[in-house]
């Protein structure tokens, strides 16, 4: 929705459209601008959607946005920069915004704007990588351990009045981490630092990535391999990677055949990094001894989903980023690169540099 009553711009100012949500506020950004760029002259206009309240979604011709194009517009006004969370940028909300000249999406990837219309329109589209990294990296490894050692399963069990002490049974028994295998499909900031945490629990690590450089595994004490060979060769495999036309499906039936016996995999990235449909027999045929998951191919998944009656399945609703410190580093860097645009400087993080050299 849009807050009612905007706060009207001053002669001289720049006006900024603070769109916030229930996760990082309008006032969030509004404090953060504040601190990046002390002595601005500003005047902001305020919006909050309706997210994570109800869950975001397609929205004309963008995806994973909340709100609709004709709210966004009417907060948007006469601004010149927007600091955003999940608000429709589409194609129509950039033709009919003529005065805006900076779109700062606080997010790891900007799927709720249209890059190419802003691109035509000559507006910079920022972003801000690693803002949950730390976040993500704690909760994917909170999935492994979850997995392998049946927490949610037994907590589930035990206040149903089953006490499964059969889990002590040698056939029924956990895995540690210490000593086990781990593969990495992705060695970016969260990747990084699930390697560096399994590392000191005394994992030996894998990590499939063609754009890691090999002295930086080296020097982390990874090892990097392709990725039919880390499949081949992990308990564990954890996804990490952005979805890109190349990765799309990268784990699919036939090299999900490639896992150990009885391996685990944990999916807290992208649903679209792996093809759903053979996670069900794999994982009653025993192959896929357990499957954690944050994200999914339909996002939330329908009831009748077949992963929801597979056995040794956790699931948990794309809650990887949902910390406190996620939504203040966001704010942070994203004002931080509206502060460089108001300074005349090049932003640090932009998805289309193009426009830095033109614009309208």
């Amino acid at each position: 929705m849009t807050d009612p009553k905007p706060a009207a711009g001053a002669t001289g100012a720049t006006t900024v459209l603070a769109s916030g949500d229930h996760f990082i506020a309008p006032q969030l950004f509004v404090d953060a601008l504040r601190t990046a760029a002390p002595g601005a002259e500003l005047a902001f206009r305020t919006q909050t959607t309706p997210w994570p309240h109800t869950p975001f979604g397609p929205v004309g011709n963008v995806k994973e946005a909340s709100g609709t194009e004709d709210e966004l517009l009417e907060a948007l006004g006469d601004a010149e920069i927007a600091l955003v969370q999940m608000a429709p940028f589409t194609d129509r909300v950039i033709r009919e915004a003529p005065n805006l000249k900076l779109i700062a999406v606080a997010r790891g990837g900007p799927v709720n704007v249209d890059v190419e219309a802003a691109t035509r329109a000559g507006i910079p589209v920022t972003f801000t990588p690693g803002r949950n990294a730390a976040a993500a990296a704690e909760f994917a490894l909170g999935l492994m351990l979850a997995a392998l050692r049946r927490i949610p399963a037994s907590d589930a069990e035990l206040k149903k009045g089953t006490w499964r002490g059969d889990y002590y049974a040698i056939e029924n028994a956990g895995i540690e981490l210490d000593g086990t295998t781990v593969g990495l499909v992705g060695y970016g900031a969260i990747g990084s630092i699930v390697a560096r945490v399994l590392r000191a629990f005394g994992s030996r690590v894998l990590v499939a990535d063609p754009y890691t450089d090999p002295a930086k595994a080296a020097a982390d004490g990874v090892e990097l391999v392709a990725l039919d060979d880390l499949l081949r060769r992990s308990y564990v495999v954890s996804l990490h990677a952005r979805v890109t036309p190349e990765t799309r499906h990268m784990l699919h039936a036939d090299n999900l055949k490639l896992l150990p016996q009885g391996a685990v995999l944990v999916n807290s990235a992208r649903g679209e990094l792996m093809d759903y449909a053979p996670l069900p027999a794999l994982l009653e045929s025993g192959h896929l001894g357990a499957l954690a998951l944050d994200v999914y191919d339909v996002e939330p998944p329908p009831a009748n989903w077949p992963l929801h009656a597979a056995p040794n399945v956790i699931t948990t609703p794309h809650l990887a980023g949902a910390t406190r410190q996620t939504a203040d580093r966001a704010a942070a860097i994203t004002a931080a690169q509206a502060a460089a645009h108001l300074r005349g400087e090049r932003p640090e993080y932009v998805v289309n540099p193009q426009t830095l050299d033109g614009g309208r």
